[in-house]
């Protein structure tokens, strides 16, 4: 069944600004521990836009799980857990640090499903960020929504890690509590799955505290986990791997004329 929502029913606003603040740029690239030099007018690297157009919610406005509270009755009252799923993102031109920048956000599918947890809401959000009177990104992001968890998930068997593909590179990275919450904080995202492990174990059954979906985008991230990488036709595939062998994330860097 499709729905019909809007951006605000899902926690965006139809239009968002940003000044892309260089201070902020450079508290991102601490957190990632990466020495780029960033100055005004310096291209703001990909991905790197997700720390930015953060809408100011009140902390009295947030509910139980640290997300902004749902409202009853709203099309996602029933469904509580939001995960990000994947998306997609292509870049036309840089964005430039210290230059004002405004997003335009838009529902453009909504339907519920039937999975094997349960209920299931099934969103995609478009971006379009514009600077300078163009639009230079578009994203798409995959939200979905689910009812609260019924038995908790086993925690990941620990591994020695993926081994390198031919051609292509490996490398071991383990997120720790400190870097999870110092990237809600940059992001301005108070889920508590991220740095309140009693509740993301005890209240929403994970194995520990998760990853967010765009640091492990960014990074190519996991938890232990493995990143690898391997040329392709259309450019470079990409992806995380835990301690288990599964594959946490897929990605595929590719260049466009």
């Amino acid at each position: 069944m499709n729905q019909s929502l809007t951006a605000e029913d899902v926690g965006f606003a139809a239009l968002t600004s940003s000044e892309l603040s260089v201070g902020h740029g450079r508290r991102l690239a601490a957190v990632l521990d990466d020495e780029i030099d960033l100055d005004d007018g310096s291209a703001l690297p990909l991905l790197w836009h997700w720390a930015y157009f953060a809408l100011p919610i009140a902390t009295a406005a947030l509910g139980h799980d640290g997300h902004p509270r749902i409202a009853p009755g709203g099309p996602t009252s029933d469904l509580p857990r939001r995960m990000w799923a994947g998306g997609r993102v292509r870049r036309r031109a840089p964005l430039r640090l210290g230059h004002p920048a405004t997003r335009r956000s838009r529902v453009t599918r909504a339907e519920r499903k039937s999975g094997r947890s349960g209920e299931l809401l099934v969103v995609t959000v478009e971006h379009e960020i514009e600077q300078g009177g163009q639009v230079a990104l578009v994203e798409e992001q995959d939200l979905v929504y689910r009812a609260a968890p019924t038995e908790p998930m086993p925690l990941p068997e620990g591994g020695p890690g993926a081994a390198a593909p031919a051609g292509g590179w490996a490398d071991v990275v383990t997120m720790d509590p400190v870097r999870l919450f110092r990237f809600s904080a940059l992001t301005f995202n108070s889920h508590r799955i991220h740095y309140d492990q009693p509740y993301a174990t005890g209240e929403e059954g994970y194995p520990g505290l998760v990853v967010h979906g765009p640091l492990t985008a960014i990074l190519l991230a996991g938890a232990p986990f493995s990143l690898v990488g391997q040329p392709s036709a259309t450019g470079v595939a990409l992806q995380a791997i835990r301690g288990d062998s599964t594959v946490a994330m897929t990605a595929t860097l590719a260049e466009h004329a």
